[in-house]
């Protein structure tokens, strides 16, 4: 947080800074897809377990997460019935001080977390879609998570469409969305993975087109 002071100083300066500063703070990863719910699973964020409780006997089969967080890191797959809800629930709250995100079970995480990039709202046409482990629900690399490169779907792209303007707006032109089956669970700004891996199978240069659209917005300014 405190850099993105130092960069916001530095971009008042002049200097051009991806992804704006500003943003970063403002856009958490995970909340950040509140303000698009005609994309993602239903959601609930709160720090209350009864609310939490409630959502889940609603929906009976979700996932609960950290708002700040990396890697699957402290994500769980819960039911109503689960014998260690209560101490999950307590552990990720921190007893009611912390707000979690609850979001509806997608099944169709058995067909990969998919990683889509997007450079200056534009998406690459090629997405990473990570693979759970066996007897995992998590998609993600850090956990066993196997990478597969595929094209993108057109629900892929109606998302990709429907976000562009306010990433856009909002100074973001790096970006990774998380989509399991045809929902938006997670908008990355910080710092999006998948490139080497769309890069080495596709034979593209992500990184050039990302420094080239960078430089095309960097003249816009004057």
């Amino acid at each position: 947080i405190h850099t993105t002071y130092l960069l916001e100083l530095m971009e008042a300066q002049g200097a051009f800074v991806c992804n704006n500063p500003r943003s970063l703070r403002d856009c958490n990863e995970k909340m950040f897809t509140a303000w698009f719910p005609e994309f993602t699973p239903p959601t609930l964020v709160s720090s209350q377990a009864k609310h939490i409780k409630a959502f889940i006997k609603e929906h009976h089969d979700t996932i609960v997460k950290p708002l700040d967080g990396m890697g699957g890191a402290s994500i769980f797959r819960v039911t109503e019935t689960d014998p260690n809800l209560n101490v999950i629930l307590e552990t990720l709250t921190e007893h009611e001080q912390t707000s979690i995100m609850i979001q509806r079970y997608v099944p169709e995480i058995n067909k990969g977390d998919k990683r889509v990039i997007l450079i200056n709202g534009e998406p690459v046409p090629y997405l990473l879609a990570r693979i759970p482990a066996e007897n995992e629900t998590r998609g993600n690399l850090a956990v066993g998570a196997k990478g597969v490169v595929q094209e993108l779907s057109e629900r892929d792209y109606e998302i990709c469409r429907g976000l562009a303007p306010e990433l856009k707006k909002r100074g973001l032109y790096f970006v990774g969305l998380d989509i399991i089956g045809d929902y938006l669970t997670e908008i990355n700004v910080t710092s999006p993975t998948g490139i080497r891996q769309i890069d080495q199978e596709k034979g593209t240069f992500i990184g050039r087109d990302l420094i080239d659209a960078l430089v095309e917005n960097w003249k816009a300014r004057d």
